[in-house]
């Protein structure tokens, strides 16, 4: 308040401006470079993560030999159900697998559980279960583990 006229002062203060904020005796003396992310996005990426044999399909499969059966106590990866993994360099996985039959009490769910478990795998961006009947499963299709786990060998 301006005391001799008891009013308000209304002169406005100055406006903010960059170059009183740039203290010009710490600045550096060469120019900043504006294109900051020129190196990180010409670097190239590592080799390719998918394909056969794979860690990452090999985590997928750890992955898929802890789903079991609910019927059988064997997991869906020994017991035959599972034809094909396949995990692309976009780390995107594919599973091709089948049922016991198509009657199968959790032939609506099964699929289902195993897009999210195997979603879940670290790396794994995206996953697809592809049910197929041909050719149909059969005990043939077991693995010796899990021959022996049902008393088959």
């Amino acid at each position: 308040m301006d005391s001799s006229t008891d009013q308000p002062d209304m002169t406005k203060p100055p406006r903010a401006r960059v170059a009183d904020a740039v203290d010009t005796d710490a600045a550096p003396e060469t120019p900043r470079n504006r294109d900051y992310l020129e190196g990180f996005l010409a670097a190239k990426t590592g080799t390719a993560v998918g394909g056969e044999g794979s860690d990452l399909q090999a985590d997928v499969i750890a992955a898929l030999r802890e789903i079991f059966d609910p019927e059988i106590p064997v997991n869906i990866y020994d017991l035959g159900l599972i034809y094909g993994v396949e995990v692309d360099d976009n780390r995107d996985a594919t599973v091709t697998m089948t049922l016991t039959t198509p009657h199968c009490p959790v032939a609506e769910s099964m699929p289902g559980e195993i897009e999210l478990r195997v979603s879940s795998v670290p790396g794994i961006r995206d996953a697809e279960v592809v049910l197929v009947w041909e050719p149909a499963w059969g005990p043939h299709k077991m693995s010796d583990e899990a021959r022996l786990e049902l008393g088959m060998l």
